[in-house]
């Protein structure tokens, strides 16, 4: 009971700072690969508060990354973050956009090695600027056209530096290890695989992720785990026809548009799959080179979704095949790009009994859920499969926020009193897997139900 009030004052001293991280993120927002300022401000403050620090290749594989952008794109991101205040000797090491960062806290007592994972990267979009949007208010607005956070990361990774100063003020009080991983390139599905590949979950026995809002859309609400953790393919489709004169030979050219605008239609007639609930979307269509030209060329970006593995499966190799079918109707050149990817992976039940003893012992939670549909996709996903695989566990948590829009819209936001209930959720977590004077000792951790 000492322990939970002692967290409890901390956080409430450190509440300005939690928001003030978040609205800083909120004003530089920086898409996935990118995130050269945020992977800055986050290892200075990780560095500051006394956890090992790694960063670059040490937590990114370079080869597994997908989705990154061009050299000229990286280049440019990369001088606005340090023109923005990056710490260059950091963006160096982070080089042409390994922007993953890891704190590590080893306690030097036995223990079990407990990760919690905060995504870090924004979206493309245009924020709201009307007066009725909170960050406009306040002052915080995406400083970026074309940028903005309008799917909670800015929180998440201020979460994650909240949990860092907890972690950093109870010294003697933890034992084992913790790891803390801020990823980049959640969105795209395109970040946790590259961090799975370079080993940080390697050594995990526990490890936690989770989300501001989705689904938990009331406040002060904790949800243990979620089902519906949807697994998802990421393409870019590239058509190549032949250009002509509209009026003169029209004859002559093969239409990329007509072949895009047609494959747009059929790929939402795909036949659903008996397995479980399933997704497309084709979120972006370009195309053509004037009123008076046969169109040469057009792109589409696309997404399927599975509620499962197999279903995601189906939807990609019949996704491929209509693209394909139809170029070759249309008598284009087709270009199938694997630009993100995700799976479908459980929670495990053993945590969710945990997750709320530490959520009950918050004053400001007003409701604790076992589970909840998340019905979305999420790359934590590969970070939990390797940690299951080697016989650890995992579970995602939702915190309860109401939200002035909807995910991925440009007038986003959340309620920011959510932030310091999370932090304290965590901190429950650690002390009743890892503190010395906790109820839950090293031989009655959580274990896996092998049956």
């Amino acid at each position: 009971m000492m322990m939970q009030k002692r967290i409890a004052q901390q956080i409430q001293q450190i509440k300005k700072q939690i928001i003030h991280w978040r609205r800083d993120f909120h004003q530089y927002p920086e898409a996935g690969w990118t995130e050269f300022r945020t992977a800055s401000v986050i290892a200075s403050v990780l560095g500051e508060l006394g956890f090992s620090v790694k960063l670059g290749r040490e937590v990114v594989s370079a080869e597994s990354r997908m989705g990154v952008p061009d050299q000229e794109s990286l280049a440019k991101a990369r001088q606005r973050a340090l023109e923005e205040g990056a710490d260059p000797s950091l963006v160096e090491q982070m080089e042409d956009g390994l922007t993953g960062v890891v704190g590590i806290w080893d306690t030097g007592r036995p223990g079990p090695s407990i990760a919690f994972r905060f995504d870090i990267d924004a979206l493309e979009i245009m924020e709201e600027r009307s007066s009725e949007h909170l960050p406009s208010q306040q002052g915080f607005c995406s400083r970026y056209d074309g940028l903005m956070h309008a799917c909670g990361h800015d929180g998440h990774a201020a979460i994650g530096l909240g949990l860092a100063h907890l972690i950093a003020g109870l010294p003697q009080e933890l034992s084992g290890t913790v790891k803390l991983i801020f990823q980049p390139a959640e969105e795209g599905a395109r970040g946790a695989k590259a961090m799975v590949d370079a080993g940080v979950v390697d050594d995990v026995d526990y490890l936690f992720a989770g989300h501001l809002g989705m689904t938990a859309r009331t406040n002060s609400q904790v949800v243990c785990s979620v089902t519906q953790l949807f697994a998802s393919t990421k393409m870019d489709v590239h058509l190549e026809g032949i250009p002509a004169h509209a009026a003169f030979a029209p004859h002559e050219g093969r239409n990329a548009l007509m072949a895009a605008a047609t494959m747009a239609v059929q790929l939402q007639g795909i036949s659903r799959h008996g397995g479980g609930a399933s997704r497309i979307n084709v979120g972006m269509l370009q195309a053509g080179e004037g009123r008076n030209i046969i169109p040469s060329r057009a792109s589409l970006k696309l997404e399927t979704r599975g509620a499962n593995n197999e279903v995601n499966q189906y939807m990609t190799d019949e996704a491929i095949r209509i693209i394909r079918s139809v170029a070759h109707m249309y008598g284009v050149k087709e270009r199938i790009e694997l630009v993100g990817q995700s799976i479908s992976a459980p929670c495990d039940p053993e945590l969710i009994t945990l997750v709320q003893d530490a959520a009950n012992a918050v004053e400001g939670v007003a409701e604790v859920l076992e589970s909840m549909p998340f019905r979305a996709s999420e790359d934590a996903a590969y970070l939990m499969e390797a940690v299951q695989k080697r016989g650890g566990m995992a579970t995602y948590l939702l915190f309860g926020t109401e939200l002035a829009a909807g995910h991925h819209h440009y007038a986003f936001d959340f309620n920011e009193e959510t932030l310091p209930l999370a932090v304290e959720v965590y901190a429950n977590l650690l002390v009743r897997l890892i503190g010395q004077s906790s109820h839950v000792s090293n031989n009655t951790l959580p274990v896996k139900d092998k049956s």
